[in-house]
C-alpha cells in the first residue's frame, strides 16, 4: 500500500507536493482537534488514517517539506542522549497547600484583608496528579516545552510534547480570536486511570517494570529520551494558566482559561469561578466525592484569585504565590492483612520492624509494607501477625497503620517482638534505659555498615554523587568498603568489574570522592559520621562549639550536656560513640586521608547575627546559604521577628518577609552585600 502510494506522490512536482502537504497538515491537525479535545470526530478511522499516511507519503517522497510541527512527527523524533534544559520566562511556583476547611477559609480572608476589599472571585479547578509543562507558542506554532523543574529552568521535553495529540501543534483560533504573537501555556500532563491500568497490564505481560501510579507513569513517559516511546503512551493534557508575558493576556484568570480554550488548548470542564467562600466549600466538597468517579487522578483542588491585578498585590513568596491555595484532600485509608513482621537494621543498629501486607492501594499507590516503628508501638496498638489493619497515607506520601480491626480477628493472630539476635549478623540487640529503640551493638554488622555507607556519601553529608544503595550493596559483600575511610582508597580496578559500573561510571565516582575530601567542612563530617541523635542542625552547634573532631572527641558527657541543643541523652550518645575504639581508629584514618576540617572560629563575622532569606541567591543555593552562614558563628532562621539582625533579598522574593522587615526596622541587604559579609567577594571564597 506504501509503495503504491509513494509511486503517486512522486509524480508531484516539488511545488506541488508542498501545496498538498500544507493543506494536509492542516486538515490532519483540525481532526485531531475535533477528536482528541472536542471529542466530536467527523471522519471514520480509516478515512482520517488515509489523510495521514498521504502526507506522510508526501515527506518521505520530499524529505526537505517535512516540518518540525508536522503531525507526522507524533510518531516521535529520533532519540537523545540527554535532556535540554529551558529557562521559563517567569517563574512556574509551586503551590502551598492546605488540608482543612479552617486553613481554607483563613486563605480567603487573608486575601480579603491584603486587598482591603469586602468581595473576592476565585476561580476553583480540580488539582492534576501528572506533571507540569510549560507550552511556548511563537505565532501560533508551538516552539517548545519544558516541565517546571526547579521552578526557573525545566527539562526540554519539546519533541516527546509534540506527541501529545492533545496539544495543538498549531492554535487554532476561534471565529473572531486572533492568533497571539506570543502565547506561553501551563498544563498538566497525565494518565487517564482505566487506560493506566491497560498500560501497566501490557507491560506485565511483556515482562517490563510495572508504574505504581498513573502520576508516575505520566512523569517516565515525558522523560524519555526516545520520543517514539512517548509517542506509544497514552498521555492527555489539561491547561491551567495563560503565564504573564503572553500576548493579548486578559485581565482575569477566568477570562486568560476561555482564551486558551478559544485557541484550541484542552481547559478542563470541572472549573468554577465563584465568589463566595460557602459556595467554594461546597464545591470543594461536590469534588471530594465524584473524586473516584473522574476519569483521572486528583489529589484536591486549587483556588486562584481571579483577578490578575490583584496577584501582583498580594505577591508571591520564595516558591509560591500567595494569591493561590492547593486544598489537598484528606489522606487515603484501606484496610488490609499484615502477612508477617520483619526486623531491619539501620546505621546506628537501630532495629525497625517493618510489616509485609497484602497488596492494597491507598491513592493510586500500591503498598507492601510499613514501619511499625518499635516495639512500644507494636504493644500500645497490640498489633499481631494476621491482623487486619486499616492503613492510612498521611498526606498522601507515608503509610502508617491508624489502628487494629479486632473485630476481624480469629484467633490466629500471632503477637510479634523484636529479636534478642541481630538478623543480619547475630549479634546481641540491646535497648537502653528510657529509650524505644533497641539496637545491634555489632558495629561491624553488615547491615550497620551498608547503611552507615550510605549515609556517610549522602548529599546532606559528605555528598558523594553516585553512591547510590546498590552500589553501596555491592562495595560491602565484596569486601571493598568496611569502613567509610574506605571509600577513600578505592581505585578504578576495585569498581570496573562490579555490576553497572563501567570505566566511566567509575572515574566520576572516583571524582565524587576526591571533591567530598575537598569539600568536607567540620559541620558536614560530625553529621556523616552518623552518631545517634545528631542530626545536621546538632552537627553545625558542635563544630562552633568545639572547633574541630579532636576537641569534640574529648568533650566529657557533662560539658556537652550544657549545650542547651544537646541535653543529657545525646551527649550520652555523643561520648560513648567516642569512646568507642573502632570509631576513634575511623577518625584516624580520616585525617590520614586529609580529611579534619576545623571550624573557623578567627572568621566569626556573623557570631550572634540571625538572618533570614527571601527570594532565589545567584551564588548559592538555600542549603549552601545555611552552611555559610553558620560556619561564620550566624544562624539563619525561616521568620522575620525582632531576633532578625538582618533579611537577604534575593531574587523573587516574599512580600510578608520585606513587610515584616520594614515593620520591625530591620536591615535589608541584596546578594552582594551579603557576599561581601560572608568575605566572599564577586561570590568567591
Amino acid at each position: 500500500m506504501a509503495d503504491r502510494q509513494n509511486k503517486d506522490v512522486s509524480n508531484l512536482t516539488k511545488n506541488q507536493a508542498e501545496k498538498e502537504a500544507q493543506r494536509l497538515r492542516q486538515q490532519v491537525e483540525h481532526h485531531n482537534h475535533l477528536y482528541y479535545v472536542k471529542n466530536h470526530p467527523e471522519l471514520s478511522d480509516a478515512e482520517y488514517d488515509r489523510l495521514k499516511q498521504r502526507l506522510a507519503d508526501i515527506e518521505e517522497a520530499f524529505p526537505d517539506l517535512q516540518t518540525p510541527d508536522s503531525p507526522t512527527r507524533r510518531v516521535g523524533a529520533p532519540p537523545r542522549e540527554e535532556f535540554g534544559t529551558i529557562e521559563h520566562e517567569t517563574l512556574m511556583l509551586s503551590l502551598d497547600a492546605v488540608t482543612s476547611e479552617e486553613d481554607f477559609r483563613h486563605f480567603w480572608q487573608t486575601c480579603l484583608n491584603e486587598l482591603d476589599a469586602d468581595k473576592l472571585t476565585v476561580v476553583a479547578e480540580p488539582k492534576y496528579d501528572g506533571l507540569s509543562v510549560e507550552l511556548v507558542y511563537a505565532n501560533g506554532t508551538l516552539q517548545q516545552a519544558a516541565t517546571r523543574g526547579d521552578g526557573r529552568t525545566g527539562e526540554d521535553v519539546t519533541d516527546n510534547v509534540r506527541t501529545i495529540n492533545e496539544i495543538p501543534l498549531h492554535l487554532r483560533p476561534a471565529k473572531g480570536e486572533s492568533t497571539p504573537r506570543h502565547l506561553v501555556a501551563r498544563g498538566e500532563v497525565y494518565m487517564a486511570k482505566e487506560e493506566f491500568q491497560a498500560f501497566n497490564q501490557r507491560r506485565e505481560q511483556a515482562g517490563a517494570k510495572t508504574f505504581a501510579n498513573p502520576r508516575n507513569a505520566a512523569a517516565g513517559s515525558l522523560r524519555q529520551l526516545d520520543s517514539h516511546i512517548t509517542a506509544d503512551r497514552p498521555l492527555h493534557v489539561y491547561v491551567w494558566q495563560l503565564a504573564p508575558g503572553s500576548t493579548g493576556r486578559p485581565d482575569t484568570h477566568w477570562e486568560c482559561l476561555q482564551k486558551l480554550g478559544r485557541l484550541g488548548l484542552r481547559i478542563n470542564p470541572e472549573a468554577r469561578r465563584m465568589s463566595d467562600s460557602d459556595e467554594a466549600v461546597e464545591w470543594f466538597k461536590d469534588m471530594v466525592r465524584r473524586r473516584e468517579e473522574l476519569p483521572y487522578e486528583i489529589d484536591g483542588c486549587v483556588f486562584k484569585v481571579d483577578n490578575l491585578a490583584a496577584h501582583k498585590k498580594l505577591g508571591a513568596r520564595s516558591a509560591s504565590p500567595r494569591w493561590a491555595i492547593a486544598w489537598k484532600f484528606a489522606s487515603h485509608r484501606e484496610t488490609t492483612r499484615i502477612e508477617a513482621i520483619k526486623a531491619q537494621v539501620g546505621r546506628t543498629g537501630a532495629l525497625t520492624p517493618v510489616a509485609s501486607l497484602r497488596p492494597v492501594h491507598i491513592g493510586g499507590v500500591e503498598v507492601t509494607h510499613v514501619s511499625l516503628h518499635n516495639q512500644d508501638e507494636i504493644d500500645r496498638k497490640d498489633i499481631r501477625v494476621g491482623d487486619h489493619v486499616v492503613l492510612e497515607r498521611a498526606g498522601d506520601v507515608i503509610p502508617h497503620v491508624v489502628e487494629v480491626v479486632t473485630s476481624k480477628r480469629n484467633g490466629t493472630e500471632k503477637t510479634y517482638h523484636l529479636p534478642s539476635r541481630c538478623p543480619s549478623c547475630g549479634g546481641p540487640v540491646e535497648r537502653s534505659e528510657g529509650e524505644a529503640i533497641a539496637r545491634c551493638m555489632n558495629t561491624s554488622c553488615p547491615a550497620r555498615l551498608r547503611q552507615s555507607i550510605q549515609h556517610f556519601g549522602a548529599a546532606k553529608a559528605l555528598d558523594i554523587d553516585g553512591l547510590g544503595e546498590k552500589l553501596v550493596e555491592q562495595l560491602v559483600d565484596r569486601g571493598l568498603v568496611e569502613s567509610p575511610a574506605d571509600l577513600f582508597e578505592l581505585e578504578k580496578d576495585d569498581l570496573t568489574p562490579l555490576d553497572r559500573m563501567a570505566d566511566k561510571s567509575a572515574e566520576n565516582l572516583l571524582e565524587a570522592i576526591e571533591r567530598a575530601r575537598e569539600n568536607a567542612t567540620l559541620p558536614r563530617l560530625i553529621f556523616a559520621l552518623g552518631i545517634p541523635h545528631v542530626g545536621r542542625a546538632v552537627a553545625g552547634k558542635l563544630a562552633r562549639q568545639f572547633g574541630s573532631i579532636e576537641a569534640l572527641a574529648g568533650a566529657g558527657e557533662e560539658e556537652l550536656a550544657e549545650m542547651p541543643e544537646v541535653g543529657t541523652t545525646m551527649a550520652s550518645a555523643i561520648a560513648q560513640w567516642f569512646a568507642n575504639d573502632r570509631n576513634r581508629k575511623l577518625i584516624d584514618r580520616l585525617k590520614d586521608h586529609g580529611i579534619d576540617p576545623r571550624a573557623r572560629k578567627a572568621d566569626d563575622k556573623l557570631e550572634g547575627v540571625t538572618v533570614v532569606i527571601t527570594g532565589e541567591l545567584d551564588s548559592m543555593t538555600r542549603q549552601e546559604t545555611k552552611d555559610a552562614v553558620a560556619n561564620q558563628g550566624g544562624d539563619t532562621t525561616s521568620s522575620v521577628s525582632g531576633h532578625t539582625d538582618y533579611l537577604v533579598v534575593g531574587q523573587d522574593p516574599g512580600n510578608k518577609k520585606v513587610q515584616d522587615a520594614k515593620a520591625n526596622d530591620i536591615q535589608q541587604i541584596d546578594e552582594n552585600q551579603f557576599l561581601d559579609m560572608l568575605g566572599r567577594k564577586g561570590g568567591q571564597g
